[in-house]
Parts: C-alpha cells; sequence; structure tokens
C-alpha cells in the first residue's frame, strides 16, 4: 500500500478519518459544543459544515449529558454519530448517561448502540487541573464500553474509523499535546486499525515497556538512550485499552523477562495496575525482575510549568525506570 507524499499530524489523521467516514456513510454524523462554524476547540472538524451542512455537523448547547443521550437516541434509531467532549475531563458532566445508560443499553435490549465519544485527553500542554485529566480508568472497569487511545497518526486514523464501524460504543482518547505534536505518514486507502490489537512499536530483548498514548513517545526516545548503554527495550503500544491484547502483552513478558508499565494517567488504580495483574498471574514463571510502573502523580495535575513537569511522566524518568530493570 502506497504511502501519502508527506507526513501529517495526528490532528490532521483524525479530521482525514471522520471525514472519509461520513462521505462513506451517510448515517455518520458529529455533534459537540463548537464543532460546526468554529470548527472544534482543536479544529478537528474545520470546514466539515461547509462540506456537510447543519444536518450532519450539530452544534450542541452546553451540556455533556445532553451531548451523550443525544447520540445514544440517534445511535439507537439507526445513527452512527460522532460525538465531542470539548476536553475529556468534562465527560464527568455525562457520567450516569454514559455509564449507565449506553454502556449497558445493548445488553438490557439486545439493541446496538453504535456511537463515538471523542475525549481530548491530556497534560503537558499546561491546562491546569480541569483541562489536562487522562480518564480511561473510570471507564477500564465498564462492561459495554470499548476505550482505544492512539499514539500516531496512523493509528489515530486508523482507530477513529474502527471506532466508527463497530457496532458498540467506543470511547476514542485523543491526546492533546499529540494533535500538532506528532506527525508521521499515513498510509493512503480505507486503512482501518482493528481494536484490541496491540502494535510492537520497537523490537527489544531485555526489557518490554508496556503503554499507550503519550507513553510511546517517552518510551521509544528512552529505548534509543538505552540502546547506547547496550540494553534493547522493547516498545509495546496497547492502542486498545478496553478489550486489552492480552496475548501481546504476555508475548511481550515472555520474550523480554522484565518489564515497565507506563502510562500517563495517575498510579493508583490505573490502567497499569490491571496489566501488571495479567503478567503476575499468566507469566509470572517468565519474570526476572518485579514489575515496574511509571505513572503521574497521585495529585490533581498543576497548572504551573514547573510542577506539572513534575508531576508527569517524562523521557527520562522512563530511562531511570529502565536502568533499575537493568541493573535488577
Amino acid at each position: 500500500m502506497s504511502l501519502l507524499s508527506g507526513p501529517i499530524t495526528y490532528l490532521e489523521a483524525i479530521s482525514d478519518g471522520l471525514r472519509e467516514e461520513m462521505r462513506r456513510d451517510e448515517s455518520v454524523f458529529v455533534l459537540g459544543e463548537d464543532i460546526g462554524a468554529y470548527g472544534g476547540a482543536f479544529k478537528v472538524t474545520k470546514g466539515f459544515i461547509e462540506e456537510f451542512g447543519e444536518r450532519r455537523v450539530i452544534d450542541t448547547v452546553l451540556g455533556e449529558a445532553a451531548i451523550i443521550g443525544a447520540a445514544m437516541g440517534s445511535a439507537i434509531a439507526g445513527m452512527r454519530p460522532v460525538a465531542e467532549m470539548q476536553f475529556a475531563d468534562f465527560v464527568t458532566n455525562g457520567f450516569n448517561q454514559l455509564v449507565n445508560n449506553v454502556a449497558r443499553f445493548h445488553y438490557r435490549t439486545n439493541i446496538a448502540v453504535p456511537m463515538v465519544l471523542r475525549l481530548p485527553s491530556g497534560g503537558v500542554i499546561r491546562g491546569g487541573p480541569f483541562h489536562s485529566t487522562n480518564p480511561e480508568a473510570w471507564f477500564f472497569h465498564v462492561p459495554g464500553l470499548k476505550l482505544v487511545a492512539p499514539s500516531t497518526p496512523a493509528d489515530a486514523k486508523g482507530l477513529i474509523k474502527a471506532a466508527i464501524r463497530d457496532p458498540d460504543p467506543v470511547l476514542y482518547f485523543e491526546h492533546k499535546y499529540l494533535y500538532r505534536h506528532s506527525k508521521g505518514k499515513v498510509p493512503e486507502g480505507d486503512i482501518v486499525v482493528p481494536i484490541g490489537k496491540a502494535e510492537v512499536k520497537r523490537g527489544g530483548s531485555d526489557i518490554a515497556v508496556i503503554t499507550y498514548g503519550t507513553g510511546v513517545h517517552w518510551a521509544l526516545e528512552a529505548a534509543e538512550i538505552m540502546a547506547k548503554e547496550d540494553v534493547e527495550v522493547e516498545v509495546l503500544d496497547l492502542r486498545s485499552l478496553l478489550p486489552l491484547d492480552r496475548q501481546s502483552i504476555i508475548g511481550s513478558v515472555k520474550k523480554t523477562g522484565k518489564v515497565l508499565i507506563l502510562h500517563e494517567d495517575t498510579l493508583t488504580g490505573g490502567v497499569g495496575a490491571e496489566i501488571a495483574a495479567i503478567i503476575a498471574q499468566d507469566a509470572f514463571e517468565y519474570l526476572d525482575a518485579p514489575i515496574r510502573r511509571l505513572a503521574s502523580l497521585d495529585t490533581p495535575v498543576p497548572y504551573a510549568p514547573t510542577l506539572e513537569d513534575f508531576f508527569l511522566p517524562n523521557t527520562q524518568k522512563v530511562v531511570d525506570a529502565l536502568k533499575a530493570l537493568a541493573s535488577y
């Protein structure tokens, strides 16, 4: 499959994927706060209203519960809505709709709810405690939902297309920092990344880093540093959090014997804890060192840049954790 002539940004990849699906299927439409004439808070839907019109690009009231409820109702009626939370933090205002109604409706009625909820998440942008959270762990525990978290433009496009076509509700975590900082070539054509399938972004034999989102970039940078010290680090990008690709997780552990689980969300009760439990249960005999986790501090995200830098993981913190594992 041929590649585009030049790299595109993570944001452009999401936008392209949405456009392609709206052109392919007239039942797909988008809704959210300021996504129409304004083009969205981050301009993902810029130009959509000119191409698709107000019936398929719907500016909503400032009410997350209403947005999620409207998306659910239209999905039940046979449409394929893609709803946006301006910031992932605001999804709490629609929490009941999402976990009690959207997630359980198929179980109760055998009627599918094919909707996507776009969640611009994460820190590194100096957004403070109300615009920087990574809320994936809240929903990781909820049967009936699917969760994806792409780290590259190619995966961002492939997963938004997969999410729209999926018969179940999909929470699509798109990292705000990666919007314009992650660039790469994206395959042409109808490329769809399967939900529930991880990808090894870098092969290695000594230590495995299991991660997603921004963690993939920190891990790849750290792996290059460690390679200069003859430590080969494998980087496994989960891409999907629910369902998890358990086979790939166990495969990386068996291959390396040492594992670092990395995510930007706070440490306690994060997705990494479940991954650690899976490894402890199903791959304990392959471990040559204790499972190690690296995540953000268990505090709200600070606003001051120096404090946010201290709060978040980064490449140097990953390197330090990898060195500790290498010397164990």
